[in-house]
């Protein structure tokens, strides 16, 4: 099964639409993604204060941003080095931000302590990310190519995360952190399917 971001191509149509929308205001690509790791700090507020809905609504709004950006970029023709590069860092501190977050809330214990999942999550996240910019680094896959595999990326992270904090907020933490488990366990397995794949294909 492809990840969402093996299925961009299918999304074209929606992405320009965003991008001719979001173009019309006096907002570079750039500027869409610093606004989203200010959105960030809002939900982490609404999260270290168990807060759950608000922290959805503006978790939600950052993710939205980190979209929005490549899709005016790619609209106004201003698709640079630089900008791929931000868009990657602030990615990194968008989950990193909201995952510490999450050790504020009051999870209960479900084989192991909840910061632990919460770690794992962190650690899996990062992993899958690293693995493919090593391998692009030490330029040991086919020309250079970006490794695109893996059972969840961070659109998916960032979905399934977002659903977290509605079913947290319905339901209860217990269920929320069922979802950081389950995504502590993808990660990670996504980061190793990563290392194989590129073991198995290096030049």
């Amino acid at each position: 099964m492809q990840s969402l971001s093996q299925q961009r191509e299918k999304f074209s149509n929606f992405r320009e639409s965003v991008g001719r929308f979001f173009s019309k205001f006096p907002i570079s690509a750039n500027g869409y993604t610093i606004l989203s790791l200010l959105f960030v700090f809002i939900s982490f507020f609404f999260l270290i204060n168990n807060l759950l809905l608000y922290t959805f609504i503006f978790f939600l709004i950052a993710g939205f941003l980190d979209t929005i950006d490549g899709c005016v970029a790619r609209f106004r023709k201003e698709e640079s080095k630089k900008g791929a590069y931000l868009d990657t860092i602030i990615d990194r501190y968008v989950e990193g931000i909201f995952l510490l977050g999450l050790l504020f809330l009051p999870f209960p214990k479900i084989l192991l302590p909840s910061y632990v999942w919460i770690f794992l999550l962190f650690f899996g996240s990062l992993m899958t990310t690293y693995a493919k910019s090593a391998a692009k680094e030490k330029e040991v896959t086919e020309n250079g190519q970006e490794l695109k595999i893996g059972f969840i990326q961070r659109p998916e992270r960032i979905i399934l995360l977002c659903i977290g904090l509605l079913i947290g907020y319905f339901f209860g933490l217990k269920y929320f952190l069922w979802i950081i488990i389950f995504l502590a366990i993808l990660t990670n397995l996504s980061a190793i399917q990563r290392i194989i794949y590129t073991f198995k294909n290096a030049r």
